[in-house]
């Protein structure tokens, strides 16, 4: 079993208030849940209007699997939101079955 976590980091150039902010947060988290059926909020920045900090997890059966689940998130978020990744780390933890 594969419990695979990422923190990304956003930088939303356009939010000039955190209203807007959190409208454009809140629209890519529940494209995300939705989409990939996975874990994701909010985790950090909270107060800052033009960044965010977006906390992901899943539990999948592979390595593989959870590699490319991680470069299908990236290629998503990159299409569809108008902010810009300019961060990203992930972990991959394996626990034995």
């Amino acid at each position: 079993m594969i419990v695979a976590v990422a923190l990304l980091e956003l930088h939303i150039e356009y939010a000039q208030s955190l209203k807007e902010k959190r409208m454009v947060v809140k629209s890519l988290r529940d494209k995300l849940r939705h989409r990939f059926e996975i874990s994701a909020a909010e985790v950090g920045l909270q107060d800052v209007h033009q960044h965010a900090r977006i906390g992901i997890s899943f539990v999948t059966g592979s390595r593989p699997t959870a590699e490319a689940l991680f470069e299908k998130i990236q290629d998503f978020i990159e299409n569809n939101t108008d902010a810009v990744v300019s961060g990203w780390t992930s972990e991959l933890v394996e626990f034995d079955s």
